[in-house]
């Protein structure tokens, strides 16, 4: 449904500043710039400097309607090429530290005088959910907002009940040791479209123990917030979750599932200017494609915690004894940032692990996913269940083994294992032996076999929504009408 005629629609886009949400926000801008739309897209300064480093420095330049532009986060400096700390952002976002140059910026955006003549006003801000500062601003500036949470439908809902978990008593936790001591596994048999789901189940922050923990009160606040947004998009699509995207259609006005991402921009008509540019914050290592290309069909493991999750030395060890010892090749992304902060200079302590992972693996710092997930010598996936890395997955036909950490990585962990049938958990103390034995079963074992046939029926049900009559594209059509309509277009 491209836009024809009149003055171009101005869509403003702010992610949250990590990649993963960053580089689904820049997906969907880039199907809003092919429907025709103008596209400033809004980075924080720290996040813009990384892309430069990484791309050249006039990756960025943008197009005549695909501009770029930044604002300070209110963080002091910190290592140039690592993630920023995680509480450390959320508290500033929480402050407010982003919201005047934000409201400066879309101001002077508006501003003809200031933005120049080929500067069409502002229609509409496409905020990240969890950026709900902008909804705030949306309503002084008299612009509409519509969120994206680059989430599942399971991760959104669980987000969700935090106000109601906090209510009735169940969060935070009394004390530490109600983390190991059973309470966790507590039936939560309330929540709308979910059934059969425990209280670890639910996004991380529930298991805290301070009564006003920063990333708890954060997420409340986001999901209240967004009650106000003029419409949700979720990273998703309607065969996945049908009973979750139902139930939330009853709490949040408008809710559109557009996914996959990826897969819609890959079946655009006509080829978009805006292709072109990036979406990592690290360098992507390609020749690790030449190496998979030398290996057997579904013989590769693919193993890559993305870009923020931090492993202990043990974990890590563990983690190379099981993939060496189950026989298996695998590629293993370890970023320069991996380890936690403890261990800066790791390296693997035994010359043996070192030299067996030499022979059967290859490890890169960073490698483009979405090419790696579709090579066809990938049999298998261990990830930390980010939903970009479960979608990217899904959307491949990849079963996944799970090391979930935190945040709603959990709960994508269960639909991955019981609702979609797709995957196997490993715990998290990581053990070798365990490591082993589910490499093997996803590899080659008939329990394999059939996640591989499952995944692969999610794949073509993926497919088929994104195709040209499929759910997303037709949510999509109905979003650019709500934003038409809102210009009166």
């Amino acid at each position: 449904m491209a836009v024809n005629g009149g003055d171009k629609p101005h869509v403003v886009c702010i992610p949250f500043p990590a990649q993963s949400h960053m580089k689904a926000m820049l997906k969907l801008a880039k199907l809003l710039h092919h429907e025709g739309f103008h596209i400033t897209f809004v980075n924080t300064e720290y996040n813009h400097k990384r892309f430069l480093r990484v791309r050249g420095p006039n990756s960025l330049d943008g197009l005549p309607d695909f501009r770029f532009k930044t604002i300070p986060d209110g963080l002091p400096p910190s290592d140039p090429n690592a993630p920023q700390d995680m509480l450390s952002l959320l508290e500033s976002i929480r402050k407010n530290a982003l919201e005047a140059p934000f409201l400066s910026l879309v101001s002077k955006l508006n501003d003809s005088s200031a933005s120049g003549p080929d500067m069409p006003p502002v229609t509409c801000i496409v905020s990240d959910g969890f950026m709900s500062f902008t909804i705030t601003e949306g309503e002084v500036l008299g612009i509409p907002v519509i969120v994206l949470y680059t989430l599942s439908a399971c991760g959104l809902m669980g987000f969700y009940q935090f106000r109601n978990l906090q209510e009735k008593g169940l969060t935070p936790l009394k004390d530490a040791s109600y983390v190991t001591n059973g309470y966790l596994d507590t039936i939560i048999d309330w929540i709308p479209g979910m059934k059969d789901i425990r209280l670890k189940d639910l996004p991380s922050n529930v298991r805290t123990t301070k009564p006003n923990d920063i990333g708890f009160e954060f997420c409340i606040e986001a999901m209240e917030r967004s009650s106000k947004a003029s419409a949700i998009i979720l990273h998703t699509f309607d065969a996945l979750e049908p009973d979750l995207l139902n139930a939330l259609t009853s709490i949040f006005p408008y809710v559109y599932s557009v996914g996959p991402l990826q897969l819609l921009l890959n079946k655009l008509s006509k080829k978009d200017d805006s292709e072109s540019i990036g979406y990592n914050l690290w360098k992507e290592e390609s020749e690790c494609l030449k190496w998979l290309d030398s290996k057997e069909p579904g013989s590769v493991i693919y193993v890559n915690f993305g870009s923020i999750v931090s492993l202990n030395q043990k974990q890590q060890e563990e983690l190379g004894w099981g993939l060496v010892n189950s026989h298996h090749n695998f590629l293993w992304i370890i970023r320069h940032d991996l380890l936690t902060v403890d261990e800066p200079d790791f390296a693997f302590s035994s010359p043996e692990l070192a030299a067996a992972i030499k022979e059967r693996g290859l490890i890169v710092a960073w490698c483009p996913q979405e090419e790696v997930l579709n090579h066809l010598s990938i049999g298998g996936f261990v990830t930390h269940c980010g939903w970009n890395s479960t979608i990217e997955s899904l959307s491949a036909g990849v079963p996944m083994i799970c090391l979930p950490f935190y945040s709603d990585q959990p709960t994508n962990c269960r639909y991955i294992c019981t609702e979609w049938e797709v995957g196997m958990e490993i715990g998290g103390d990581v053990k070798r032996d365990e490591v082993e034995k589910v490499v093997r079963e996803i590899m080659g074992e008939e329990k394999g076999k059939k996640m591989k046939e499952k995944a692969m029926e999610w794949r073509e049900l993926a497919q088929k929504a994104t195709g040209s009559d499929g759910s997303s594209t037709l949510n999509l059509n109905m979003l650019v009408k709500k934003v038409l309509d809102s210009m009166g277009g």
